[in-house]
């Protein structure tokens, strides 16, 4: 799954911003990634104590690009900036004193055009990190919210990964219906970016009326209104997991339906159903969890997990980077 972006990151390299770049994780991954030449870091933060760092560890990060906030070059131009981006809404004082911190330094990097991509929050919050994306690079016209996408990817032994795709499971707290068909369709275009042939559900804790209440009906007017704007694309819902996922329950609550029982992209209705059905997947039924990978912005912009590791870091750079690639 991983070499066709590498791939479309030898074809078209990437610069991608490291808001904590003295982290030991963060130059593991950067070395790593350095060494297969599709990808450039710029590392945030002291030059002398990122090379002290990287040095001790035994981390070779030549070629890396290394950017101190409190030395930068371009400082009066990149508040200028960021003050015409925030039309108003602070003060050159504001904007300087935002830009002495890294998410906010990092993210006008990327607004500004010296990075293609950033990746963050390996000791921040997500929140940490949406709120400068959505300040400053804002979303995508036609996109009113940002989500979030997990992908799922189960390893076999003969080589056939299982792949899924779950939204939203990190940002929208309780999503209402237009939020809903915004979350899916961006959860397709990501599946699809990782090679998966959408099969969509909209899940929730009734299949096709068996169950009443306004979640219900939310779920299903969203997979009406998607299933409408992406004719190509199997949806269905509202559904329980077990018919989305079972061909022997799907055989008994739904025989004609073409998705269920083998549907592999999941709308969960709130964040509370997609955050805990990720991590069961994760933690209980073998899979590899991927993200949260945003989705809705101008430019790519992730959040890393505050306990991840160095191979975490690896895959979510190369899954940001090659976000540019195929926007």
């Amino acid at each position: 799954m991983f070499q066709q972006l590498i791939d479309s990151l030898r074809a078209h390299p990437r610069k991608i911003v490291f808001t904590e770049g003295s982290d030991p994780r963060i130059l593991e991954a950067a070395a790593r990634l350095l060494s297969g030449t599709f990808l450039t870091p710029i590392l945030m933060g002291n030059e002398r104590e990122i090379l002290q760092t990287a040095n001790e560890a035994g981390y070779n990060i030549r070629g890396a690009i290394i950017i101190d906030p409190m030395t930068y070059i371009g400082m009066e131009a990149m508040v200028d900036r960021m003050f015409e981006l925030r039309k108003g809404k602070m003060t050159k004082d504001q904007c300087v004193e935002a830009l002495n911190h890294r998410n906010y330094f990092g993210t006008m990097l990327v607004a500004m055009g010296e990075a293609d991509a950033l990746l963050g929050g390996a000791t921040y919050s997500t929140a940490d990190t949406v709120r400068p994306a959505l300040q400053l690079i804002k979303t995508k016209p036609g996109n009113k919210i940002v989500s979030s996408c997990f992908i799922m990817v189960h390893p076999s032994a003969t080589g056939d990964s299982t792949v899924l795709a779950m939204g939203d499971c990190a940002i929208n707290i309780h999503p209402n219906e237009d939020e809903l068909v915004e979350i899916a369709t961006e959860t397709i275009k990501c599946a699809q970016m990782f090679g998966v042939d959408p099969k969509v559900a909209f899940l929730s804790y009734s299949t096709f009326g068996s169950g009443k209440g306004e979640d219900v009906d939310r779920m299903r007017n969203a997979a009406s209104r998607v299933k409408a704007m992406m004719p190509s694309v199997p949806i269905t819902g509202e559904m329980q997991f077990d018919a989305a996922v079972s061909p022997r329950v799907a055989h008994t609550k739904c025989p004609t339906d073409p998705v269920a029982g083998y549907a592999n992209v999941f709308i969960f209705p709130d964040i509370n159903a997609g955050n805990i059905g990720y991590k069961i997947a994760q933690r209980l039924g073998g899979f590899e969890a991927y993200g949260p990978i945003l989705r809705g912005l101008n430019a790519p912009i992730n959040d890393l997990s505050r306990g991840c590791n160095a191979e975490e870091v690896y895959s979510m750079a190369i899954i940001t980077a090659a976000q540019a690639n195929m926007a």
